[in-house]
């Protein structure tokens, strides 16, 4: 029976995790640290007790764990691997780009890799470069492969739940920022949702503000602040960025007419020119040019201040908002977000 507990966004993780155990025999959970320890970040405590050989620890080797997740996958069994940082990922991407995402096309869909790969990422104070990147964009791009980004408490159940239940090979990227960031209310049980959909986070009808992952919650606080100032912000959760609910956001860009897309990764590169291709091929008509906020082109410094300097804080998505709002032209006229000469480009932007 569907019920609703106070916990924190790694407690809900943990809940998703015992009832995929629970639910499902075939699956399994195993990492570095996931058994006994608990998991570094306490996300998996109590599971090897209560699930037995279920749960367990593996050497440190992404290759092995995600090689081995591939092979159990293959033959039957739902495995759910965690990667203690998406950093150390790319150790194995071998075994996600060459061989899990290409499972089914190989076989032409005899075979599947129902596989959840469990990662985090994002910058925290002292990680340093190797332990602070943003992946989500790599993994992306490659076809076969599902990504998500859960935000809140409520999504880091649901969605991972989404994946497991997946019949391909899905990544859920969570952040470490968020783990034991305070407790919410949230529902467990209930049915398992298809993989997919965003979800609007703050209604608005100024400018569409895209975002996924943890910086959402200072996206948030950038609307709130603007809000006294008379900008009104629709801010939407993408939390697949693999399948993106293109729909959800030509939708709400049709209405406001301002598109800025802010997220944790590095602007080049980033999924964040992704969607302002797809509004741009779509046709969709802006006011203003779209824009992107995000990292810039740099490594993530160990010291904390420098890092607080390069990841976008509140402030910094508050003013690219306020610039694509305040920018409108001399035209009332739309002006095609691919920038052609159709009316001149908005004030102040070039």
């Amino acid at each position: 029976m569907p019920e609703t507990k106070n916990l924190s966004y790694a407690e809900s993780v943990n809940a998703a995790l015992r009832r995929a155990l629970a639910e499902r025999p075939e699956t399994l959970l195993f990492g570095e640290d996931v058994g006994a320890p608990g998991g570094v970040f306490g996300v998996t405590k109590g599971l090897r007790k209560e699930f037995g050989e279920r749960v367990f620890d593996t050497p440190i080797s992404e290759s092995a764990i995600l090689g081995g997740a591939v092979g159990a996958a293959v033959f039957g069994r739902r495995p759910i691997a965690e990667i203690m940082w998406a950093d150390f990922s790319l150790v194995a991407f071998d075994q996600l780009v060459n061989q899990a995402a290409n499972v089914r096309y190989v076989s032409r869909g005899a075979l599947s890799a129902p596989l959840t790969v469990r990662t985090q990422q994002g910058n925290a104070p002292g990680a340093c470069a190797q332990h602070s990147q943003s992946l989500e964009a790599l993994f992306a791009h490659v076809p076969g492969l599902r990504v998500c980004l859960p935000a809140t408490h409520q999504d880091a159940y649901d969605l991972l739940l989404s994946a497991i239940w997946c019949d391909d090979p899905v990544i859920v990227i969570e952040n470490r920022t968020l783990y034991h960031a305070g407790k919410q209310e949230v529902r467990l049980g209930g049915e398992v949702r298809p993989v997919g959909g965003a979800a609007v986070r703050r209604p608005g009808r100024d400018v569409t503000v895209l975002t996924w992952g943890a910086l959402q919650h200072r996206v948030l606080e950038a609307a709130d602040r603007l809000a006294a100032d008379g900008i009104d912000a629709e801010v939407i959760d993408a939390r697949w960025v693999r399948p993106l609910d293109l729909d959800a956001v030509l939708a709400s860009v049709r209405r406001t007419g301002r598109l800025v897309v802010a997220h944790e990764a590095h602007t080049v590169g980033g999924v964040g020119g992704e969607v302002l291709a797809a509004v741009a091929e779509a046709g969709v008509p802006l006011r203003c040019p779209p824009v992107r906020v995000g990292t810039p082109d740099t490594r993530i410094p160990a010291a904390p201040g420098l890092a607080a300097a390069v990841i976008p804080s509140a402030e910094v998505i508050a003013e690219a908002i306020t610039k694509s709002v305040r920018a409108q032209g001399p035209s009332s006229k739309l002006v095609h977000p691919t920038g052609f000469d159709l009316v001149p480009w908005c004030a102040g932007m070039s």
